[in-house]
């Protein structure tokens, strides 16, 4: 009786370059969120030029963001099934041909379609690149290159911060669209040809059985791991978008620092705060455990939010300080986070956990803006911080033990 031969994993004949792949999924990320980004940064044009009210412009701003929201899992359901090459390109794409039409539309509806469906497909990034990263970088490298994918964000707000105003005041809508549409579209084609799938073990033998365990793991009903980790994700979101929604606020009203001196503060933090997360990822390199220091930025946002809370009391330049820390420590839990959930959902799963996981950080972010000012115009900012220092102090115990990833399979 012959021996019934194995389906072989899916496999591209070109040579893999990890770093390379690396480089395009930053890219194509942080072109992602310039366009998700560049509404907001048009608010003063459309509310003086368009005659939008700030209500109706603030609108327009959020529909990408929430667009996005909607098709995070859906994008990683896809990268499950198709992989992850042809999702991040597809969807770059789509976002590229939103911006451009958006540059020819002139009713407020037609731009609010647009821009909501630039941020369905500005999705995809999000819910794929991060396979690519655990795919191809071994275990002992992974949080150094998960610190610097994590980058994305403050780079693509960065890039648009810069450019989009100065556009938007010299050649109108259009001409500031014209930054995340080129960049939509040139890194849509350079991850089309650049990023290589990452190998999958076969689902099934010809005999028709599972071919490895990995095939038949259902990490949302086997375990709470990843049920945890996403809490805790959605609980440390919170005095991260504190820190940075309300910190420049805090430092002028509060502290009574000149707007300027705020505003030099505000991106030290948002550069200290990149570069940490390429830190805390190479400390989990070291330490061979991404979860050991998710606890301890954890307990280290209880520390933050209670100097926070402390601050008012000590003077501008120590509250500047103390800014800048805790903006540090409130996003490095990300990447830690991310890398975890990939590794726990295993590759037939990671894509959806990965959309899962971004939906919920998403969701507990935008309660923050609205439940925080509220807060602090009813207790005041000292009060408000240490009440926000709960959060990080009921995710602690919730962040998994090493021992408790025996149960996933290799």
């Amino acid at each position: 009786m012959s021996t019934p031969t194995v389906a072989q994993p899916r496999t591209s004949t070109r040579t893999p370059r990890p770093w390379l792949m690396l480089a395009f999924g930053v890219l194509g990320q942080a072109s992602s969120t310039v366009f998700v980004s560049t509404p907001a940064f048009l608010i003063p044009l459309l509310h003086s030029e368009r005659g939008l009210s700030l209500a109706q412009a603030g609108l327009l701003a959020s529909t990408p963001t929430f667009g996005l929201v909607l098709t995070l899992i859906a994008w990683g359901w896809l990268s499950d099934r198709i992989g992850e090459r042809w999702v991040i390109a597809s969807g770059l794409a789509v976002t590229a041909l939103a911006a451009f039409g958006a540059m020819f539309v002139s009713s407020y509806l037609a731009l609010g379609v647009l821009f909501l469906l630039g941020g369905m497909a500005a999705a995809s990034p999000n819910a794929a690149s991060g396979r690519v990263v655990i795919g191809w970088f071994p275990k002992e490298r992974r949080g150094l290159a998960m610190g610097i994918r994590q980058m994305c964000q403050p780079l693509g707000v960065a890039v648009a911060a810069v450019s989009i105003p100065v556009l938007a005041a010299s050649g109108g809508v259009a001409a500031a669209l014209l930054v995340p549409a080129v960049l939509c579209a040139v890194s849509a084609a350079l991850c089309a040809i650049g990023i290589v799938d990452p190998p999958r073990p076969p689902r099934r033998t010809a005999a028709g059985e599972a071919a490895h365990p990995q095939t038949t793991w259902r990490p949302y009903r086997q375990t709470s791991l990843l049920w945890r980790i996403h809490g805790v994700s959605m609980l440390l979101v919170i005095p991260q978008f504190t820190v940075s929604t309300f910190g420049l606020v805090w430092l002028v009203t509060e502290l009574r620092m000149p707007a300027l001196v705020a505003g030099v503060v505000i991106g030290v933090s948002q550069f200290a705060g990149a570069i940490g997360r390429i830190g805390i990822g190479v400390l989990s390199d070291r330490v061979g455990s991404h979860l050991r220091p998710l606890r301890w930025v954890s307990l280290a946002a209880v520390a933050v939010m209670l100097l926070m809370a402390a601050a008012s009391a000590l003077g501008s330049v120590p509250a500047a300080i103390i800014l800048i820390v805790a903006a540090v420590v409130t996003v490095a839990d990300n990447g830690l986070a991310y890398t975890s959930v990939a590794e726990i959902a295993g590759p037939f799963w990671s894509g959806r956990a990965l959309g899962a996981q971004n939906t919920g950080q998403f969701l507990a972010a935008s309660v923050v803006g609205p439940a925080v000012g509220a807060l602090i115009g009813w207790v005041g900012y000292p009060v408000a911080f240490a009440v926000i220092a709960l959060c990080p102090a009921v995710a602690t115990p919730l962040v998994p033990r090493d021992r408790e990833l025996a149960v996933v399979p290799e």
